[in-house]
C-alpha cells in the first residue's frame, strides 16, 4: 500500500492565503482605532463647553442623540460605531440635575454595550457633591450616584474642583480632580489692575484653606470673617445622636456624662484688615448668594473699596443675578463648568474663565497614556 507523503507543519499552512482586503481592513480598523468625545446633554447651552474642548484638540464631536420624550424618559441613540476605543463623554450640569446624571448614566451603559474599550466621564462639576456627609438621618447621595457610575460603565471621572476631596474614595476606578485655580489667579492678575492692594477673604472659616492658597501665590494679605451671621455645614443638627424618647428614664450614677456646652457664636468680626483695600472674596462654589451679599456687606463697612467674587463653579439658582446685581458685589468670577449665560444676560457683573484648555490636555493626556502630573504643578494636598 503506498504511503501517503506527509508535508511538513509550515507547507500545509503555507498554503492558505488571507482572503483579499483583509490586511487592507485589518491596518484601516487599526488607523481609526483611538478615540471619540460625545456631549451627553440634550441642551444647546450645554454643549458649549464640549465644542470648546473638541475645537481644541482637533476631533470632531462624536454623532449621537439625546433627547427627552414626551413621557419624560430619557432616549440615547450612539449614530457611529466606538468598538475598541476610548470614548470621553462630557457632561455639563443645568439647573435640571437630575435629567443630566441619567444622561450621563444612559450613555455611558450605551457606549459599554457597543463594546467601547474604556468610558471616561468629563464631569466638570460634579453633582450631589454637597451631600458627601450624613446629615439628619439622610443618606450620602455622592456615594450612591458614584456607584451608579461605575455600575453604568465608566472606568475613569475626570473632574474639578471636587466640594470635598475625599468624595475621590467613593469611586472604585481613577478620579482625576483638575483645579481652576490657577485660571482665576491669572484672572486677577491680567484683569484687576491694582490687584497689589488687594487682600483675600474667606467668607467663613471653612473656606480659609483655600483663601490662604490663594493669598500665598499672590503675595497678598488674608482675612476671615467670622461671627453668628455664618452656618456651616458642621453646625447642622445630626439626628442620628438624637436620644430616643423615653418617659421615665433613669441613669445609672456611674454612667452620667458631663454635659456638652451648646455652641454659641460670637459677633460678625473680621481677622485682617480690608481697609481701603480690594476684598477678593474666594470660594469652590457660589449658588445661593445670601452669604456672599452679606460677607460684601460686611467688607463694605469695613472699609472695603471693591469687592470680587471667585468661585469655580457658577450655578447662580433662583434669584442669584437679581441679588448679585443689587448688592455691594463688583464682580462675581466663574468658570464655564457649568453653563450660565441665561444668568450673565440677566446681571452684566457675571463674568466668565474659559477653563476648557485643562481639560481637552487632561483628554489628550489620558487617551495617549501620559503622566497628568504636568497638569497639578505646586498643587498641594490642601490646595
Amino acid at each position: 500500500m503506498p504511503r501517503k507523503l506527509l508535508l511538513p507543519y509550515k507547507s500545509v499552512f503555507s498554503h492558505f492565503r488571507a482572503p483579499r482586503g483583509l490586511h487592507d481592513s485589518l491596518a484601516m480598523n487599526a488607523a481609526r482605532s483611538g478615540y471619540r468625545v460625545f456631549s451627553a446633554n440634550s441642551t444647546a447651552a450645554c454643549t458649549e463647553l464640549a465644542k470648546r474642548i473638541t475645537e481644541r484638540l482637533g476631533a470632531e464631536l462624536g454623532k449621537s442623540v439625546v433627547y427627552q420624550e414626551t413621557n419624560g424618559e430619557t432616549r440615547v441613540e450612539i449614530k457611529e460605531s466606538v468598538r475598541g476605543q476610548d470614548v470621553f463623554i462630557i457632561q455639563t450640569i443645568p439647573r435640571d440635575v437630575n435629567t443630566a446624571v441619567m444622561e450621563l448614566l444612559i450613555m455611558a451603559y450605551a457606549l459599554k454595550t457597543s463594546c467601547a474599550r474604556n468610558i471616561i466621564g468629563v464631569i466638570p462639576y460634579f453633582p450631589y457633591s454637597k451631600q458627601s456627609k450624613m446629615r439628619k438621618r439622610g443618606s450620602i447621595v455622592c456615594k450612591l450616584l458614584a456607584s451608579m457610575l461605575a455600575k453604568a460603565g465608566l472606568t475613569h471621572i475626570i473632574t474639578m474642583d471636587l466640594h470635598q476631596k475625599e468624595i475621590q474614595g467613593f469611586f472604585s476606578f481613577p478620579v482625576d480632580n483638575l483645579r481652576a485655580s490657577p485660571f482665576l489667579l491669572q484672572y486677577i492678575q491680567e484683569e484687576i489692575p491694582d490687584y497689589r492692594n488687594a487682600v483675600i477673604v474667606a467668607k467663613s472659616p471653612d473656606a480659609a484653606k483655600r483663601a490662604q492658597s490663594y493669598a500665598e501665590r499672590l503675595r497678598l494679605g488674608l482675612a476671615v470673617i467670622h461671627g453668628e451671621a455664618q452656618c456651616t455645614e458642621q453646625d447642622m443638627d445630626d439626628g442620628r445622636h438624637s436620644p430616643p424618647m423615653v418617659k421615665n428614664a433613669t441613669v445609672h450614677p456611674g454612667l452620667e456624662l458631663p454635659l456638652m456646652m451648646a455652641k454659641e457664636k460670637p459677633p460678625i468680626t473680621v481677622v485682617g484688615d480690608v481697609g481701603g483695600r480690594i476684598a477678593i472674596i474666594v470660594d469652590d462654589i457660589i449658588d445661593d448668594v445670601e452669604s456672599f451679599v452679606a460677607a460684601a456687606e460686611i467688607l463694605k463697612e469695613r472699609g472695603a473699596y471693591k469687592i470680587f467674587v471667585m468661585a469655580t463653579h457658577g450655578l447662580l439658582s433662583a434669584d442669584a443675578p437679581r441679588l448679585i446685581e443689587e448688592s455691594s458685589i463688583d464682580e462675581v468670577v466663574v468658570t464655564n463648568t457649568v453653563p450660565h449665560e441665561v444668568q450673565k444676560l440677566q446681571c452684566p457683573k457675571i463674568k466668565t474663565v474659559d477653563i476648557s484648555l485643562i481639560l481637552s490636555e487632561a483628554i489628550r493626556r489620558i487617551h495617549n497614556g501620559e503622566s497628568m502630573a504636568y497638569l497639578f504643578r505646586n498643587i498641594t494636598v490642601d490646595d
